[in-house]
């Protein structure tokens, strides 16, 4: 079960159970357009061996890469999950 705690710089990260931190401290996002024209987020380790139709990032945060997806739905670039 995965809890949350400070680490002492008022930043809140997921941890797990034996309090180590499930995401490094430098993790990349990457938005990836399928075949299908669909857009999905993932982490920057899990793009590297595969191919995709267009690629947008990296991006420093998940949020921010949520932000720019939900930007190239709205230009068309694009399709909903």
């Amino acid at each position: 079960m995965a809890a949350t705690v400070t680490n002492g710089d008022d930043v809140c990260r997921p941890t797990t159970d034996r309090g180590v931190s499930t995401m490094s401290e430098n993790a990349t996002w990457y938005i990836v357009k399928s075949e299908s024209g669909t857009c999905q987020i993932l982490p920057g380790n899990e793009i590297e061996s595969s191919t995709f139709q267009a690629t947008w990032g990296p991006f420093a945060s998940q949020e921010e890469a949520i932000a720019r997806r939900v930007g190239l739905i709205r230009a068309g670039k694009c399709q909903p999950a």
